[in-house]
């Protein structure tokens, strides 16, 4: 397994008394739940952001055969969308949106408790996700929006004239990017007469809330160990590659 370059040994930390210790713990015990209010607060003004009616039909291909956006609810009111990168034709799924998926399975059981449905939403077509997942060893709905509008309708697919322009609309501004694809996260609600909203869409470093792993690697004392560069998932690899070479072209490019 790829491990990261070794870090100073722990003599080099500080280290103090146990009354030292409690004392700086408690300063920052204090800061976390100021965060962690923070944290609650813009959930709540999150939940409070007016909604969108979904006036257009999308229609996705799934394992079942065609299905509209309301029917991906999947008898729910709820429904979390995963906008994971794979385009046409990709051998496999971008490395990092693979990694926010690991993550699925093991929550699936509590949000449906909760009313919520997920499901990741590729451009590639059905057979070709299918195959991906089958490596993977996923268990989560993943449809195909192929043909559709859906994704560049929800700013996560770029065309080559757009990326030619050096600016794309992603994240609620013009920024370059450097692929046709983009990461992302919308929700949705239906109400009980089957008329879809959109309520929520988070991009770029929002995605993390997929992330759990990160949340740990915060706790330990050598962090997430990622390198000072522009793309700082460069280390993660499809959980199946991580025997690979370290500076594989799969663990420097995010998508292909």
């Amino acid at each position: 397994m790829t491990v990261p370059t070794a870090h100073p040994a722990t003599v080099d930390h500080a280290v103090v008394s146990d009354e030292r210790w409690m004392e700086e713990r408690r300063k920052l015990l204090a800061r976390e739940k100021e965060l962690m209010r923070l944290h609650d607060q813009v959930a709540r003004e999150r939940r409070a952001l007016p909604w969108r009616r979904i006036a257009k039909e999308y229609v996705f291909d799934t394992t079942a055969g065609r299905r509209s956006l309301a029917e991906l609810f999947d008898g729910r009111s709820q429904l979390i969308v995963q906008h994971f990168m794979f385009g046409p034709g990709w051998e496999q799924g971008c490395p990092s949106c693979s990694y926010m998926a690991d993550h699925v399975d093991g929550m699936n059981i509590h949000l449906a408790q909760r009313d919520i449905t997920f499901v990741a939403v590729s451009r590639a077509p059905l057979a070709e996700l299918q195959r991906f997942r089958s490596r993977m060893g996923w268990r989560f709905g993943w449809v195909s929006s192929h043909g559709s509008d859906f994704n560049r309708d929800f700013a996560v697919s770029f065309t080559p004239e757009e990326l030619a322009g050096g600016a794309v609309f992603y994240n609620y501004a013009m920024r370059p990017f450097a692929s046709g694809e983009a990461p992302g996260i919308s929700v949705f609600c239906k109400d009980a007469q089957g008329e879809v909203f959109h309520t929520y869409s988070t991009y770029g470093r929002g995605v993390e809330v997929m992330m759990g792993a990160y949340m740990l690697m915060d706790l330990a004392p050598r962090g997430r160990s990622e390198r000072d560069v522009p793309h700082k998932m460069e280390w993660v690899r499809h959980h199946d590659r991580y025997e690979a070479a370290t500076g594989s072209k799969e663990a420097q490019a995010c998508c292909h």
